[in-house]
Formats: structure tokens, sequence, C-alpha cells
């Protein structure tokens, strides 16, 4: 029989710990979105002093590597590299910054980052990825 991994709210929560760790320990404020497994928002935090238009750009970010299966950096490079028509694609938000959490190999959700530079954002990102590659 199959069992399917789903992100509870205690799993986004302990995600997103890991990530507010890595922002907080370099000073950074970023606000921080983690999407399930279809791709809807399951946690959302606001570091003080966090711009406000980074929580709908967390959200997309999240969302992107999600529907796309890969990180915003991918797209981001493909759009740079001549690939404008990645723009055009529903869903896509070609900024850094936005990973999909996998375990055991299938993607359970995303996260995703904003509020710094876009390679930062990514940092903070991938602490939390390595907590739910152990969820």
């Amino acid at each position: 029989m199959f069992t399917k991994k789903s992100l509870t709210l205690a799993d986004a929560k302990a995600i997103a710990a890991a990530a507010e760790a890595e922002a907080l320990k370099n000073n950074w404020n970023v606000t921080i979105s983690i999407v399930d497994d279809g791709g809807n928002l399951i946690y959302l935090q606001r570091l003080d002093d966090a711009g406000i238009g980074s929580v709908a750009v967390s959200q997309e970010k999240a969302r992107t590597a999600f529907l796309f299966k890969r990180s915003t950096k991918s797209i981001e490079e493909a759009v740079a590299g001549g690939r404008a028509v990645m723009l055009t694609l529903p869903g896509a938000t070609p900024i850094q910054g936005g990973l999909p959490l996998l375990n055991e190999g299938r993607v359970v959700g995303a996260i995703g980052i904003s509020g710094v530079q876009s390679s930062e954002d990514e940092q903070i990102a991938r602490a939390g990825v390595e907590v739910a590659a152990k969820l």
C-alpha cells in the first residue's frame, strides 16, 4: 500500500523555525512562506521589519517551486539565458529564493523566502529544506 507523506502544520513550523534561525543568525528580515502538496499556503511568518511586499513575493516563490518541482533560481537562470517564454508560464516567478520540499524523493510542498538578496533568500530556504528531508 502506498502512503503519501503530507506536511502537517507542525512540520511547516519546524521547517520555518530552521529558516528563521538562519535569517536571524545573519540579521536578515524576511518573510517565510510554506505551501503544501497542493501549492496552498500552509504557513507564513513575517519577521519584524520585513518589507510588506515580501509577503506576496515569498508566497509566489514557494508556489512556483512547488508547481515546477524545481528551484526558482533555475527558472531565473533560464530567463537570463534568453528563454523569455518562461515569463509567460502561469505561476512562474523567476526570482531565486523558492525551493521544493522533498521527503523520500517526493515533493511534499515548497518554501519561499523574500526580503533580502535573492541568493540570501535561497540560503535561508535551504535551512528549511534540510529539516523537511528529515521529517
